[in-house]
């Protein structure tokens, strides 16, 4: 199916976004990388929305699901560079990757028929991703249990919020605005946060390339789960996304020679097994 394919797209480029965010979370301000982020992001979009969108089928409607989206997507990305921060992985992967069951149950109560087989691949998901996350060894960074889970479920409920808002303002509207809609609205809480704060140092010179990587990897990944609202099943964009924290620790493997314990591999199996089923059916 096309829609888990562009989710598993996604999926990539936030599991590459994934390994800096654990960089930069532990290593500097969060807001202020956030902030770059976020703005990058939308400098890059911002000629293909002006340049190839129809911005003549905007309505009002498309507009507001547009700005809610970007509102949902700013507690999305702060829950999860927040979590990412405080750590561990173990603990917080898993929480971030449960989205994909709500944003089923919202498939569902919109009318969409969703049969017991495909719960139980999307809970498969849910699970593969679980288990690779738990049985990461990876060290505690001194943080709050509590606050990195906290964090870590404000994460996914931004998550599920900005993928089913945004895809229904594609639906209503014109994709390439949507994204780059929603970027903006999302730029604007994370600066008044930002200055809030009072942490308004700039992040150092070195890190703006590897920032720039996120932004452009971050829109890429946001702009195709959106684009698939227009897809048949969208909501199976989003599950197929979710296994971005599954992605990161397989790059890990790959080109980090971080090991992969034979349980993990198990839980990548079971994960991208359901995927395949929920392709087929």
């Amino acid at each position: 199916m096309l829609t888990l394919g562009v989710g598993l797209i996604a999926a990539l480029c936030w599991g590459i976004h994934d390994i800096c965010v654990r960089y930069v979370s532990q290593r500097g301000g969060i807001l202020p990388a956030l902030t770059t982020v976020l703005i990058v992001g939308s400098l890059i979009m911002a000629p293909v929305a002006l340049g190839l969108g129809d911005w003549s089928q905007m309505s009002a409607r498309a507009y507001g699901l547009s700005a809610a989206s970007g509102l949902a997507f700013t507690l999305a990305c702060v829950g999860l560079y927040k979590s990412f921060g405080i750590g561990p992985v173990r603990l917080v992967a898993p929480i971030v990757g449960s989205y994909p069951a709500l944003s089923i149950a919202w498939a569902a109560a919109s009318g969409q028929a969703v049969s017991w087989d495909q719960w139980l691949a999307v809970f498969c998901v849910i699970a593969g991703v679980g288990i690779v996350g738990i049985l990461t060894d990876d060290e505690d960074v001194g943080g709050s249990k509590r606050a990195a889970m906290l964090w870590a479920l404000a994460g996914a409920v931004g998550f599920f919020m900005a993928f089913a808002l945004g895809q229904s303002a594609s639906q209503a509207g014109s994709e390439f605005p949507v994204i780059l809609v929603t970027r903006l609205v999302a730029v604007g809480p994370v600066l008044v946060l930002l200055f809030a704060s009072g942490a308004r140092q700039m992040p150092a010179r070195s890190a703006w390339p590897l920032l720039a990587l996120m932004g452009l990897l971050d829109c890429v990944a946001l702009g195709i789960v959106i684009y698939a609202g227009g897809m048949p099943r969208p909501e199976f964009a989003a599950v197929a996304a979710s296994t971005f924290g599954m992605i990161t620790i397989l790059l890990a493997w790959a080109f980090l020679r971080e090991r992969v314990s034979p349980g993990q591999w198990a839980g990548v199996a079971l994960a991208f097994a359901a995927i395949g089923y929920l392709a087929l059916i």
